[in-house]
C-alpha cells in the first residue's frame, strides 16, 4: 500500500506567471523536451494505483508493475501520511493509466524511449495519463512523475502542485552511459544495484559499461553475478555492456594462463604471436554473447605499450616472419579481435587510440570511444565511423578537479554541424575509473556531476542552459532528492566529492 513505502520526495513551490513558463523554476531533472504547467494542486489518493486500459503491453515479466512499485517507494514514507476522507473526490488523484504502444520488452540500443505525461487539473479526470512507445519510455515517465510529487509537511499529504501538467519527452542521444570500473577495487553487488537505481532516476543510462577484464582477468566468468546485474538493470531500462580490454590492461590473465604473457618479466600486452591468445578471446566472447545481449561489446585497445613484443626473442622472430613492426602487430591484434567479436554478432567499440593509429583499417561498424583529445569526435564522424564521447578533461569522474559545471557544458557535437555527421555521434559516457573509489565513496564521486552530464545527453539542445548558473538550483534540488532516496550524492559546493561548507538541510533549501 502507498503508506507502507520508504522514501520522501520534496518539491519547491514557486509562483507561476501564466503564459511565461519559467523553466528555471521547474524541479525536473533532466529537463523534458516540452513542459506546460499551471497553478493548481491535487492530493494523491490512499488507493493510488496503476491502470493499463488500452495498453498493448502484457507486462509478462513485470517490468511495468515493478516500476510502479518503485514509484510508490520514492514518493512516500518515513512520513506519516494523513489520508483525510473528507477531501472531495475531485481533489484526489486515484492513479496512473499507462498506455504502451508496443507489446515487446526487448531492450536494445535505439529503442523508442519517448513518452507523454498528463496530469489533469479537472477532478473529473482523476487519473494521470502516460502514453509511451515502449515500456522503457513508460519507466522514464514514471521517473518524471515521481519528481512532480512532494510531501506537504503542514497538511501531511502527498501533493502534486502546478497542475495541469503536459510533458512530452524523449532523449537527445540513445547512448547515455556510466562506466563503472569494477577491477581496481571491489564494488559490492548492493552498491552496484544502488548506482543502477540512481542512474534510472537521472535517465542517464541505456547502457552501463562494466570494465570486467582490465586487471582482474576472468571475473566475467561469475555468470551468477552477471545474470543478476543484467536482470536487475533491464527492469530499470538499463543495458549492461561489458569491456574486454585487449591487448593491454590484461596482466592478470597470465595468472591463470602464463602462456599469454610475452615472458615472466614482460607481462603485457598479451602475446600477439600465440594463437591460443585469440582462442581464449573467442571463448570469452562466446560466453559474453550468452550473457550480455546488448549489440555492442567494448574491446578496449587503449594504452598499449608494444615494447614487450620486440624485447621477447620468440615474438621478435614472429614479427620478422610476418614482416611486422610493433605498430603493425598492434593493428593485427585489434583487427583480429574485432573479427572474432563480429563473428559472435557484436558491433565493436574501441578506444580512440585504434582510430588514431589505423582508423581506415577498422571494421566499418566500429564505434570509436573518444577519451584523449579534443576534436577526435569530429575526425571520427568525418571518416564515416560512429563515436562515443568521454573526453577525460570533462567526463572522467575520477578527475576530482572537474566541476559539475564542466560536466554540464561538455558538448558531444562540438564543431560537428552537418546533421548527417551528427547522427554518427551515438552519445556519451561518464567514466568512473576505480583507482580511488570503492564502496565507501563511489556514490559521492559519481553524483551529482554525472547528473549534469545526464541532462546534456537527454535534453533537447534548445532546452539546455547556456550558462550552468541557470540550472544550479534545480540540480541542487535533484541532488537533495538523491539524498532523500538513500544515494550519497555530494554537495555542489566544489569539484569532485566534497563536504558541505556550512550547516544546512535539503529539507529547507
Amino acid at each position: 500500500m502507498i503508506w507502507q513505502s520508504i522514501y520522501v520526495v520534496l518539491m519547491f513551490q514557486f509562483v507561476l506567471v501564466f503564459g511565461a513558463y519559467d523553466l528555471k523554476n521547474l524541479n525536473i531533472w533532466p529537463m523534458p523536451e516540452s513542459v506546460e504547467y499551471g497553478a493548481k494542486s491535487i492530493f494523491l489518493s490512499k488507493e493510488f494505483h496503476l491502470k493499463t486500459d488500452g495498453s498493448k503491453y502484457p507486462d509478462a515479466s513485470g517490468i511495468l508493475k515493478d516500476g510502479f512499485t518503485r514509484l510508490l517507494d520514492v514518493i512516500t514514507a518515513n512520513n506519516i501520511i494523513e489520508f483525510n476522507s473528507k477531501v472531495d473526490d475531485s481533489l484526489l488523484l486515484q492513479g496512473i493509466n499507462v498506455v504502451i504502444l508496443s507489446d515487446s520488452d526487448e531492450l536494445q540500443y535505439g529503442i523508442d524511449e519517448s513518452y507523454k505525461l498528463l496530469v489533469h487539473a479537472n477532478g473529473k479526470q482523476n487519473y494521470a495519463e502516460i502514453e509511451a512507445a515502449t515500456v522503457y519510455g513508460a519507466l522514464h515517465a514514471l521517473q518524471t512523475f515521481s519528481q512532480l510529487c512532494h510531501f506537504n509537511f503542514k497538511s501531511r499529504k502527498l501533493v502534486i502542485s502546478q497542475l495541469p501538467w503536459t510533458i512530452t519527452d524523449k532523449p537527445r542521444f540513445s547512448y547515455r552511459g556510466l562506466l563503472i570500473d569494477t577491477s581496481r577495487h571491489y564494488q559490492p553487488l548492493p552498491m552496484i544495484k544502488k548506482v543502477i537505481d540512481s542512474m534510472a532516476y537521472a535517465k542517464l543510462v541505456k547502457c552501463i559499461a562494466l570494465a570486467y577484464c582490465r586487471y582482474t582477468g576472468f571475473s566475467f566468468r561469475n555468470t551468477f553475478f552477471s545474470k543478476i546485474m543484467g536482470c536487475y538493470a533491464k527492469k530499470r531500462g538499463i543495458n549492461v555492456l561489458a569491456e574486454l580490454d585487449v591487448p593491454g590492461h590484461a596482466v592478470s590473465w597470465g595468472v591463470g594462463y602464463p602462456e599469454l604473457w610475452p615472458s615472466k618479466n614482460c607481462t603485457e600486452p598479451l602475446d600477439v604471436s600465440n594463437e591460443f591468445t585469440f582462442k581464449l578471446i573467442n571463448g570469452v566472447l562466446s560466453d559474453f554473447s550468452k550473457i550480455f545481449k546488448y549489440k555492442f561489446v567494448h574491446l578496449g585497445g587503449d594504452e598499449v605499450d608494444t615494447s614487450c613484443w620486440s624485447a621477447t626473442p620468440r615474438i621478435k622472430k614472429w614479427l620478422e616472419q610476418k614482416g611486422f613492426n610493433e605498430s603493425q602487430a598492434y593493428e593485427y591484434f585489434v583487427l583480429k579481435a574485432q573479427k572474432i567479436a563480429v563473428s559472435h554478432g557484436y558491433e565493436v567499440i574501441n578506444w580512440e587510440e585504434t582510430f588514431n593509429n589505423f582508423g581506415s583499417k577498422l571494421d566499418r561498424k566500429t564505434v570509436v570511444h573518444n577519451w584523449l583529445g579534443s576534436g577526435v569526435a569530429q575526425k571520427v564522424v568525418e571518416s564515416g565511423l560512429r563515436c562515443i564521447v568521454s573526453n577525460q578533461d570533462s567526463w572522467y569522474l575520477d578527475h576530482l578537479d572537474a566541476t559539475w559545471q564542466q560536466f554540464y557544458t561538455n558538448e558531444p557535437l562540438t564543431n560537428i554541424t552537418n546533421p548527417n555527421l551528427q547522427k554518427l555521434v551515438l552519445g556519451g559516457e561518464v567514466c568512473m575509473w576505480g583507482e580511488h573509489v570503492d564502496g565507501s565513496d563511489i556514490e559521492q564521486t559519481i553524483w551529482p556531476r554525472a547528473a549534469a552530464a545526464a541532462e546534456r545527453l537527454w535534453t533537447n539542445v534548445g532546452r539546455l542552459a547556456k550558462n550552468p548558473k541557470d540550472v544550479g538550483l534545480r540540480l541542487m534540488h535533484f541532488r537533495c532528492l538523491l539524498n532523500q532516496r538513500g544515494v550519497a550524492a555530494a554537495p555542489l559546493d566544489g569539484p569532485g566529492r566534497v563536504a558541505p561548507i556550512e550547516p544546512g538541510s535539503c529539507y529547507v533549501q
